[in-house]
């Protein structure tokens, strides 16, 4: 019975490496190594801050949350996987445990140029697998990815709780549906059995009703979130956890940033609507909250595409959230003008402070006297679902081998 099954996993995986990506609308390679001591990819290890990548961009899955209700985590045939629900997140400042790349080929790649422990890519969207995500090149099947981010600390907490050997889904980087519920994701998270951290404090290892953690395993009990880099600070991070505060005085721009080409990725990243969405972003990034994740994802639509890599040198440079455009004296159009201060309208709306409140940046003008309607911008595009059956395949054979090799 064995030699037969490992027959047929045998043909499954040559089947899922194999097909054609004319057929399979990809070539995704599932990493099979033991990333570090401790475990496989798929078992999300940090052993050192540096493996935490920085990367900007969108949209992609926060599932740092999910295991008990209502962000599910889930148990799925014979538990190699588990349903997790996940907040959607539009656009932002994300992080990607090197370790926990779950394609082969992107992992490698990635290794090759940041070192294994990720040194050499402490700058944002440096390593590969940034680029990988966010030009949806990772699983083109998937509509978004899981990766960390800070976004719902305020509401949510952060912690640590210490679990001891048990099954949890190892979240990052997994891929991502859209589901009817409007900003969560459901995420086809593999499923490791070892020690875990649960992110947050005081909380039961054990779920019950076939509910798993989301979970991350760091041996050096030293946390699994990301920290700020010596001396430095996280942009667009809450300040409380290392990130960068917004800016408050006149600040002269670094002698080797060049502040005509930050005006030039501000102005030249339009929407269909005619707005520069990075004014629109940064006037609601840097003090959104889980229950606007609509809004910044409107704020920042058209991001994506658009190179922004002299207004993050900036920031991270200066050591400043959503500041670039303050700091170099860049002007918004008309229509963006009117744009964020209809933005910043809503935030109130939602009892959030926007950064105009704060420091008096990026305060928009009032449309023609009237009263500040709805601007309308351009909206997340939803892109349609289709199957990731090569994608589990591939990954239920390899965590079937490792099961099987560890008993």
């Amino acid at each position: 019975m064995r030699s037969k099954l490992a027959a047929m996993a045998v043909l499954l995986i040559l089947q899922f490496i194999l097909v054609p990506s004319s057929r399979a609308g990809f070539s995704f390679v599932p990493n099979d190594l033991m990333t570090t001591p401790y475990g496989p990819a798929y078992a999300d290890i940090l052993l050192e801050p540096t493996n935490f990548l920085p990367c900007q961009g969108g949209p992609y899955a926060l599932c740092y949350y999910s295991g008990p209700g209502p962000e599910t985590c889930e148990l799925t045939g014979d538990g190699s996987f588990a349903n997790c629900k996940c907040f959607e997140i539009a656009y932002g400042k994300y992080f990607v445990d090197i370790n926990a790349i779950l394609d082969l080929d992107v992992y490698l790649e990635t290794v090759d140029v940041c070192g294994s422990d990720g040194i050499g890519c402490q700058t944002t969207n440096s390593a590969p697998v940034c680029a990988s995500i966010n030009n949806k090149s990772f699983i083109p099947e998937a509509d978004t990815m899981s990766v960390f981010r800070f976004d719902c600390v305020p509401e949510e907490g952060i912690g640590d709780t210490n679990c001891p050997q048990s099954l949890y889904a190892g979240c990052m980087t997994a891929p991502c549906k859209r589901t009817g519920e409007e900003g969560i994701v459901e995420c086809s998270c593999p499923t490791y059995d070892g020690p875990y951290q649960v992110g947050l404090n005081d909380q039961a290892c054990t779920l019950g009703d076939d509910l798993v953690w989301s979970a991350a395993y760091n041996p050096n009990i030293t946390g699994t979130t990301p920290v700020p880099p010596p001396g430095g600070c996280i942009p667009d991070a809450p300040e409380s956890l290392g990130g960068c505060p917004l800016i408050s005085s006149n600040v002269p721009p670094p002698q080797d940033v060049d502040c005509g080409e930050v005006c030039n990725e501000y102005n030249g990243c339009v929407t269909s609507n005619n707005v520069q969405a990075g004014y629109t972003c940064d006037a609601t990034l840097c003090t959104s909250r889980c229950n606007d994740r609509n809004l910044v994802g409107e704020a920042c639509s058209g991001l994506q595409g658009c190179d922004i890599s002299e207004i993050v040198k900036l920031e991270e440079e200066v050591g400043c959230s959503c500041c670039a455009s303050q700091i170099c004296g860049c002007e918004a159009s008309n229509k963006t003008e009117h744009a964020v201060y209809d933005i910043n309208m809503r935030q109130r709306e939602k009892d959030i402070t926007p950064q105009c409140d704060i420091n008096g940046t990026l305060c928009g003008e009032k449309k023609g006297g009237g009263s500040s309607g709805s601007c309308a911008l351009a909206s997340p595009a939803r892109e349609g679902s289709s199957s990731m059956l090569f994608l589990l395949t591939g990954l239920a054979v390899i965590i079937m081998f490792r099961r099987r090799s560890r008993s």
